[in-house]
This record gives structure tokens, sequence and C-alpha cells, in this order.
């Protein structure tokens, strides 16, 4: 999937800050990163208590997901609402539902930000918002559409940059697994 983004960011770097995360994210907030063979066309998956990574993604891939997850946990296990568009798939969505949809994911990135600065990572600030950005535009087009064009097709270097927000206390929770819901 990221064969065709640009970045300057070596594989050895994302393969470091994926163990960065996910020890972060297991030793600070009991949540297991568990690594399987999550079921085409999903990337990964959550329930509340531990997010999935496909064991097929190239790393660049797999960090995204991994802080995207987190994201929708800490969503997942302080609102309802969350909760509730995170599962939702409407048919023709009014223009309501995809500001809500865009708040909802840009919100999660904003607490992937402030996780990667939480465990020290500051370089990657402009990557995540970019991928955000590019993770937005196939979401939003997917959702007017119904067609799933290439992610990579999507990219656009130097998106606005995320503003990291403060990850509010939590208890992890099970929910419904994101299988069960919708994915795209």
């Amino acid at each position: 999937m990221t064969a065709n983004m640009p970045t300057s960011i070596s594989e050895d770097r994302f393969r470091q800050v994926f163990n960065i995360i996910e020890r972060h994210i297991e030793m600070r907030y009991g949540i297991p990163i568990i690594i399987a063979d999550v079921p085409h066309p999903f990337t990964g998956d959550l329930d509340g208590t531990e997010i999935q990574v496909d064991y097929d993604l190239e790393i660049e891939e797999a960090v995204f997901v991994v802080a995207h997850l987190f994201g929708h946990t800490v969503q997942w296990n302080r609102s309802e609402e969350a909760r509730r568009i995170g599962r939702e798939r409407p048919q023709n969505p009014s223009a309501d539902w995809l500001r809500r949809l865009r708040e909802y994911e840009v919100e999660a990135c904003r607490y992937s930000l402030q996780m990667f600065h939480d465990a020290g990572i500051r370089d990657l600030d402009q990557w995540l918002s970019d991928f955000a950005a590019c993770d937005w535009l196939y979401l939003e087009h997917f959702y007017r559409t119904g067609e799933k064009q290439p992610f990579t097709s999507f990219w656009r270097d130097r998106a606005p940059l995320l503003q990291p927000l403060p990850i509010p206390p939590f208890q992890p929770h099970q929910w419904l697994s994101r299988w069960e819901g919708i994915v795209v």
C-alpha cells in the first residue's frame, strides 16, 4: 500500500518507531498490539482492549495502523458516539455525517500524535499529518462513491500539521471488534 508514497524516512526508522509505540501502548495503557492475519480487506482491528495489525503490511503502514487504531481505542473507551460513528456505514451519507466522521478521524490522529510525543517520537509529525490526510481523502471518496481507489492515489505532501490532543484517562473495555461493524 505505501510503496508509492514519497518519504525520506527509512524502513529502519519505521521499525524502530513501531517497536517504541508497541511497547509504549502495551506498558502505559495495557493494550496489547497483536500481529495477526487480519481478514482481507482489513489492515487492522480493535475492540477497545487490544489492537490487531495485519502481519502482511509494510512497516510504514503498520506504524500508521497501530497509531491510528490507538487513537480510535481512546475514543471508543470514552464515547458511545465515537463507537457508533466507527461502526456506521450509511448509504449516501449526508454532509453532516461526513463532517462528524472527519472530526472522529482527525481526533483519533491527534491522539496518535500525542502518543508519539509521549513515547519520545517527535520527528514524524509531518509524516503522520500527511498519512492522516491521505487516509481521510481515501475514506471520504469511498463513502461518497462506494469505490475503493488505490490508497496512494490520495497522497499529498505537506498536509496541514495535526496538533497533538492530550490523551484523557480511560479504562480499556472490550466493545465489538471493528469487523463486526464497518472498516474500509
